[in-house]
């Protein structure tokens, strides 16, 4: 199916919004972004804030709806410039899974910004936050949409710029060193990929996912070292994007020191899209056109996951602040999404891609938690945090079903990946995996326990005593992310399904 955004036919001045779905995901935040910048005022800007990304997400739903009623991925020419010459946006299930996973965050989550800013940001500079968020909104929307190589640089900068100004507005002046590191292992990151794709410029001549499938096969024969040299840049760029450990060294304190809103937001997004591109590029353009099981990386990819499931997680044991103890469990959990791209079966790609899903509900929901209770306590240490559980129950609540389904208990939508991870390690003959699956998860029983224990076993403090449950804006979005994390784990019908459709594209295209 392919629509072209400038047809020179039929000079009508009809304009069929369903045709142009995939430039609007990119187009709506940027211009949202403008009208931002340009209001003075915090509640107008969040208003427009909250008006882009709810329009965002209809948009992503319908061209999810298009894209599972078609045969065919469907792909858009920016200003009717047929590829490889012209930029293609190009949808299949797989991004629209991911365009549907950003926009519903997003959407859900932006009600919670409203109090949340009101209190972290001065007023003077609220306007800018939201401009903020939608162009790292619009620059994760750009990179899942886009079918050209070079494209997803250009929106990798501009999703990673706003996030790094985002993350200086944090209260604390730590926030200022956070988003100062993040920027260098962001600039790196970004560096090596570009590194790559300027390789397989040079080879191929094209940029264009769709043709680079079809252009390395051939040009590997004859000069396979700049195409492997293109792959490790790529890998390794992208890498430090998700934070994949050992270079995942940027991550903590960003969560850990940025503006609540932010963190929620980034954790539950940022690293998935990262994700998101390592697949794409991965399996269908350069797995369709060279042998990766003759390459070391699923083994590398392997070690890594292994290591980022037990070392973050006990590290997150050993945290006093709740904040970057999530940020380590975020550590550990992308090392599972990866482990099933290392497994790279249709039931460990599945197990990844719905993992993606999962820990954006649920690691948003732990996240707006604690935020919640910064909110009114002003602080996530746990050694301050004694009885916070019975003065504010339903935030802790929530907090204790999101910890549930980190560990992967039955019945939340962490069990659901870790059971289709499993499955896949099965299929691969890698049985032992199950058993790294089980154990990581009893880690995650020891660091989220310890939570549950100083919140509901140990007497309330003075510095409690005004902490109450925080307002209907906030509660809300984390009850509907709360709820979403039980759904998804007893009615997979759309998550696990869409995500098997996604993974049988990937595998399908494989050498």
């Amino acid at each position: 199916m392919s629509v072209l955004a400038a047809a020179a036919t039929a000079p009508s001045f009809a304009f069929v919004i369903g045709d142009h779905l995939p430039i609007l995901q990119v187009i709506v935040p940027l211009l949202g972004a403008v009208l931002c910048a340009l209001t003075r005022r915090g509640s107008f800007a969040f208003a427009i804030a909250a008006l882009v990304s709810w329009s965002l997400l209809g948009v992503a739903i319908m061209l999810l709806w298009q894209v599972l009623g078609a045969a065919a991925p469907i792909t858009y020419y920016i200003g009717g410039w047929a590829p490889p010459w012209g930029i293609e946006y190009r949808v299949d299930a797989l991004n629209a899974f991911i365009l549907v996973l950003v926009a519903g965050v997003g959407a859900i989550t932006i009600p919670f910004a409203y109090r949340t800013v009101g209190k972290e940001i001065d007023e003077d500079k609220q306007s800018w936050f939201y401009a903020l968020f939608l162009l790292c909104l619009s620059g994760l929307m750009g990179m899942a949409v886009t079918g050209d190589a070079f494209n997803i640089f250009v929106f990798m900068e501009v999703s990673s710029l706003s996030a790094y100004a985002l993350i200086a507005m944090g209260s604390d002046r730590r926030a200022l060193l956070a988003a100062y590191q993040y920027l260098i292992m962001g600039t790196i990151g970004a560096t090596f990929y570009v590194i790559g794709i300027g390789l397989l410029y040079v080879v191929t001549g094209t940029l264009n996912l769709a043709d680079l499938a079809t252009r390395i096969g051939p040009a590997f024969g004859t000069a396979p070292q700049p195409i492997l040299a293109a792959l490790a840049f790529i890998v390794v760029g992208i890498s430090l994007k998700l934070a994949l450990f050992p270079l995942h060294l940027w991550l903590p304190n960003a969560y850990a020191f940025a503006p609540t809103f932010v963190t929620t937001f980034l954790a539950a997004t940022a690293t998935k899209v990262a994700v998101y591109i390592l697949l794409r590029l991965y399996f269908t353009v350069f797995g369709g056109a060279i042998s990766l099981s003759d390459l070391p990386i699923a083994e590398v990819l392997l070690m890594l996951s292994i290591a980022a499931m037990f070392i973050a997680s006990i590290l997150a044991v050993y945290e006093d602040s709740v904040e970057r103890m999530l940020a380590y469990s975020s550590v550990a959990q992308i090392g599972c999404i990866t482990l099933g791209m290392a497994i790279a079966t249709r039931a460990g790609l599945t197990g990844s891609i719905v993992h993606l899903l999962n820990h954006a509900v649920m690691k948003a929901t732990l996240f707006m938690a604690i935020g919640a209770v910064v909110y009114r306590v002003g602080t996530s240490c746990m050694s301050e945090l004694a009885g916070i559980g019975r003065k504010m129950p339903l935030t802790m609540g929530l907090f204790v079903v999101a910890g549930l389904s980190i560990i992967g208990v039955p019945g939340t939508a962490g069990f659901i990946s870790k059971w289709q991870l499993g499955i896949g390690a099965v299929d691969a003959g890698l049985w032992p995996l199950v058993f790294v699956l089980v154990g990581s998860s009893l880690i995650a029983v020891i660091y989220i326990g310890k939570v549950v224990e100083v919140a509901y076993f140990r007497e309330p403090g003075d510095n409690l005593a005004d902490a109450r449950d925080p307002p209907a804006s906030m509660l809300i979005p984390m009850a509907l992310l709360g709820a979403a994390t039980i759904y998804f784990g007893l009615d997979t019908t759309w998550s696990a399904q869409i995500a098997d459709t996604a993974a049988q594209i990937l595998i399908g295209g494989l050498k």
